[in-house]
């Protein structure tokens, strides 16, 4: 078989590793090799070889091209996501103190929506949500700001501007 077609410079101009072995696979193959021999020099089981020689042979070089991985579906609906995002934001904007930590959310999607998340789940959700886990230190729902620079003042340890 007779191609106009240097899969060989293809395979070095591309940066998707892949795509790069098929490639090198149909260049091989066409330079009489046989799939064995391909599949030792490339590194790959001799089946990959077959599959891709067969899908160039059928589909021409169109058939090596890397079909999108849509992995697996999210576990909510996008409108259970939204009220995840609602009970973040309200927890975050509340006065009451305290944190909101992964195993809070994770409660709320369990008792809302009976489905289960571990908690690297739970952070891979939240930045899919568009949040970044960023944790502040937390307040005391009675702190006292005038009482803090009070204190700052009475004690010259505190005080920043205070030398020894």
């Amino acid at each position: 078989m007779k191609t106009d077609i240097n899969f060989k410079q293809l395979a070095k101009r591309t940066t998707d590793h892949r795509l790069k072995m098929r490639y090198l696979a149909v260049h091989h193959f066409l330079q009489g090799k046989n799939r064995t021999q391909i599949a030792e020099f490339i590194g790959v089981a001799r089946g990959s070889v077959n599959t891709w020689i067969t899908k160039y042979l059928n589909e021409g070089i169109s058939g090596l091209q890397s079909k999108p991985n849509p992995g697996r579906p999210p576990r909510l609906t996008p409108l259970q996501e939204k009220e995840v995002e609602v009970f973040v934001m309200s927890n975050i904007e509340s006065s009451q103190g305290g944190r909101l930590i992964a195993a809070d959310i994770q409660q709320f999607i369990e008792k809302q929506f009976t489905v289960s998340y571990d908690l690297s789940g739970i952070y891979r959700l939240l930045k899919r949500l568009g949040f970044s886990w960023i944790t502040s230190r937390s307040k005391h729902p009675k702190q006292s700001i005038e009482a803090q620079e009070a204190f700052k003042k009475v004690c010259p340890g505190n005080d920043p501007s205070h030398t020894f």
